[in-house]
């Protein structure tokens, strides 16, 4: 029997009340050779659970990320791959580990300790953020230019 259960699905009743953000991200490791990665992204939910879409610029999914606590799932149209952990996924996607729970903290303007990295916030409220590992190498700079999407029942103000 549980060789036909079905895993739950992570991801699918994303709290209203989490972060929501669209935009551009692009990603430089400094491995050798260097790896590049560019796409469009909606990002919605939090650390614990939530969805990741990532697009090309001529309006293509990439891929879909979505997880929840214990499991992590990438959905590129042809197969779905499964992971421990939205770390894990990340990891294997970009080509680096990324600091995903932090990544929620500095969209939304508040600063977060992660070893080996360094945020620059100084330009949240024009909608861009830069963080850069410096160790473990290979040294890696995150780039995401985004808008914060109005949460449910939330007004958007925008001075």
């Amino acid at each position: 029997m549980a060789g036909c259960a079905t895993p739950a699905r992570p991801a699918t009743d994303l709290d209203a009340r989490d972060g929501q953000w669209t935009g551009r991200l692009s990603l430089r490791v400094d491995s050798e050779p260097v790896q590049s990665f560019a796409a469009l992204f909606e990002l919605r939910g939090a650390p614990g659970r939530g969805e990741l879409t990532l697009t090309s610029p001529i309006g293509s999914t990439l891929g879909v990320l979505q997880w929840s606590p214990g499991e992590a799932l990438l959905r590129d149209g042809q197969r779905t791959q499964r992971y421990d952990s939205i770390d894990a996924l990340a990891e294997r996607v970009t080509g680096a580990a990324l600091p995903v729970d932090a990544l929620f903290q500095w969209l939304a303007g508040q600063p977060a300790a992660v070893p080996g990295w360094r945020a620059d916030l100084s330009q949240i409220a024009s909608g861009r953020l830069q963080a850069v590992r410096e160790s473990p190498q290979p040294t890696a700079d995150l780039r995401v230019v985004f808008e914060a999407v109005p949460r449910a029942g939330v007004e958007s103000r925008r001075p």
